[in-house]
């Protein structure tokens, strides 16, 4: 059997990325590209990257040296000929890449695999077009290509169990970690992106929290590296609405993953992040007004005693003075610390005093940021002692308007339940599911992982409390979360 050879049809930063991985990894590549002078710009910037890795102690210096060998101009498709793997990394256009795959296949042996390293177009709609569609198949890399080692390989209808097997296999030849999505738009890693940034967006369009509070919210509290809105501005927000678009139109209008309307009036505008130079973070979250000490005793809600007692050993090691008693003192400020509530409504549920009650969210007690929301009767006295009993236990505080679920309950129960419905339509498993959020999307832990550390009845209770009182069915829970929570499984168990 002959030595493997790689044909790139685009030598673009994808193309050039996949074609420097293959080269590392000692299989010769055939690369293509249109314009001119594209190929030996691709070739020249691969034989300087492979350079620095030699230099770093990344890649051998024999190996580096041979990359550059590795990777040839092909001039035409003609060329490719010999290819047993020919992966396109051209434009975005279905109809652009259905003819490329038919020119292909006239060039090709019958054995050779067509890969295409679309992000957000139909493997069945390519492989439609050719008389070969079992060779078919989707093989998705992230930029920038040598760095990110996920790669999604994608299953179309028709796609044979051999070529998934033999991308699979190649995947790890490369160094990178693979991971099996069914054809599904988005596949996995912008499925599952479609809470974290969304979510946050609606929050704010809402009114419960400004860009930079939801930023830190999101990492002090819930471990997140980097905010929703600095993620926005590093990606581009123009970028971000095209996939948020392209998901929900591609779902048929799914609730789940509905844009809100400050996404396209801040395009129109030109904030798009980084690229633009102005974007949604500009300075960080202003600290809340702290009293110099609290001024008033502590009675913090048993109603959910798993959220409180953490909160409550902070405050007292802290030197605030806790009540313990079943009711309130009149002099006393009340915390509550509920699950997928506002204030509002938790307060007339439990018959306390609104002006002199808050909340807490308590749902990561190790969390080094606390979130304190009143609600729109609460008493500003009484808000800033709930403000300096919280602040007496040296850790920052963020103060929102009062919303249901906080901004980390709702963000993280959305990531759980969104991550569980492509388990659910069974596009990938939820072991593939978790790696890809983590390495595709850089999150601390998948959604799988994410929900179980948290309970999974505890994320089911957010989402059925946010979906009772908004009525908005983007928070209904997937019924693959709400089975395993009422049977007390792992988010991860079969079915």
């Amino acid at each position: 059997m002959a030595p493997l050879t790689i044909g790139v049809v685009g030598a673009g930063t994808m193309g050039r990325g996949i074609a420097q991985l293959a080269a590392q990894a000692g299989i010769a590549v055939l690369l293509l590209d249109t314009a001119p002078g594209a190929v030996e710009a691709a070739r020249e910037a691969i034989t300087a990257d492979a350079d620095k890795l030699a230099s770093r102690g990344r890649l051998s210096p024999e190996r580096a040296a041979a990359v550059a060998g590795l990777v040839r101009p092909a001039a035409t498709l003609l060329d490719l000929a010999p290819c047993g793997l020919v992966v396109e990394a051209i434009v975005e256009d279905l109809a652009v890449k259905q003819a490329l795959f038919q020119a292909l296949e006239g060039v090709l042996t019958p054995e050779a695999v067509l890969a295409t390293n679309t992000s957000s177009l139909s493997v069945a709609a390519l492989a439609a077009v050719c008389q070969r569609p079992q060779r078919v198949a989707g093989l998705h890399f992230f930029n920038p290509v040598p760095l990110m080692k996920l790669v999604e390989i994608i299953e179309g209808p028709a796609t044979s169990p051999e070529v998934i097997a033999f991308l699979t296999a190649l995947t790890r030849q490369f160094g990178h970690q693979p991971v099996a999505a069914k054809d599904m738009p988005g596949f996995i890693v912008n499925h599952a992106g479609r809470a974290y940034g969304p979510e946050a967006l609606r929050i704010v369009s809402e009114g419960v929290a400004e860009f930079a509070t939801v930023d830190a919210i999101m990492r002090d509290a819930a471990g997140f590296r980097m905010g929703p809105f600095e993620l926005f501005d590093l990606i581009g927000l123009d970028v971000s609405r095209r996939v948020m678009q392209s998901i929900y139109d591609q779902f048929h209008q799914e609730p789940r993953f509905r844009p809100v309307p400050l996404v396209a009036q801040r395009v129109a505008a030109g904030l798009l992040g980084r690229k633009s130079g102005k974007g949604f973070v500009t300075s960080p979250a202003s600290p809340a007004p702290v009293a110099a000490k609290p001024d008033r005793p502590v009675w913090v809600s048993g109603a959910e005693p798993e959220m409180a007692s953490p909160l409550i050993a902070a405050l007292e090691k802290a030197g605030v003075v806790v009540e313990h008693g079943s009711e309130p003192s009149p002099q006393a400020v009340i915390l509550l610390t509920p699950l997928g509530e506002d204030t509002t409504s938790a307060v007339l549920r439990l018959g306390l005093d609104p002006a002199r009650t808050l909340s807490v969210d308590m749902l990561f007690p190790e969390a080094r940021r606390y979130t304190l929301m009143p609600s729109p009767a609460t008493s500003e006295p009484w808000g800033a002692s709930a403000l300096a009993a919280l602040a007496a236990t040296g850790q920052p505080v963020s103060l929102i308007h009062d919303g249901t679920g906080f901004v980390a309950q709702r963000i993280v129960a959305q990531i759980v339940s969104i991550g569980c419905e492509i388990a659910q339509q069974r596009i990938a498993t939820p072991a593939d599911i978790d790696l890809a959020v983590r390495l595709g999307l850089g999150y601390p832990h998948g959604p799988f992982a994410l929900g179980d550390r948290i309970g999974p009845r505890r994320v089911l209770r957010i989402l059925q409390a946010m979906h009772a009182a908004t009525g908005d069915p983007c928070y209904r829970p997937s019924a693959w979360l709400r089975r395993r929570a009422m049977l007390g499984l792992p988010l991860a168990a079969p079915d």
